[in-house]
């Protein structure tokens, strides 16, 4: 009788498929050796607005900005004040979306997070504003307040 059992014959079978799977997205990083995939940083370097890992983010503030994004205005800067919760958890950062403060988070890798997309975290707080108000699709921005 032979030694193999339905849950390894099962187990390696998914391992060759997940195996297969991920050739096939790595495309031509896995065809050069050390080279990055288009659109890809480079082995060893961050992408754009991130942090290496292992390494500590940048401790700069990130640029002030001031537009209308699909209809809304959306502002970020610097906040004297603190901002919510005493700024602790935007790093002084206050971001607004037609004049209401969107809470906002910078992650320990150096990306930021808001209270409307909380689980896709973003380069730039520009872009944490950008797509909450993708996500508000028109409503409004309701204030979030802590007691």
């Amino acid at each position: 009788m032979s030694s193999i059992t339905r849950r390894r014959a099962l187990g390696v079978a998914a391992g060759a498929a997940g195996a297969a799977a991920g050739l096939a997205l790595a495309g031509p990083a896995a065809a050069a050796p050390g080279a990055a995939a288009p659109g890809t940083a480079a082995p060893g370097t961050a992408a754009p607005g991130t942090a290496a890992p292992g390494t500590a983010p940048s401790a700069a503030a990130p640029d002030s900005f001031d537009e209308v994004y699909q209809g809304r205005r959306i502002k970020g800067g610097p906040s004297g004040a603190g901002g919510h919760h005493g700024g602790h958890h935007g790093g002084g950062y206050s971001v607004t979306i037609d004049g209401e403060e969107l809470h906002v988070m910078r992650n320990a890798d150096g990306t930021w997070i808001s209270v409307i997309n909380h689980y896709e975290p973003v380069a730039t707080p520009r872009a944490v504003a950008r797509a909450a108000v993708r996500e508000l699709r028109g409503a409004p921005l309701v204030p979030l307040t802590l007691t």
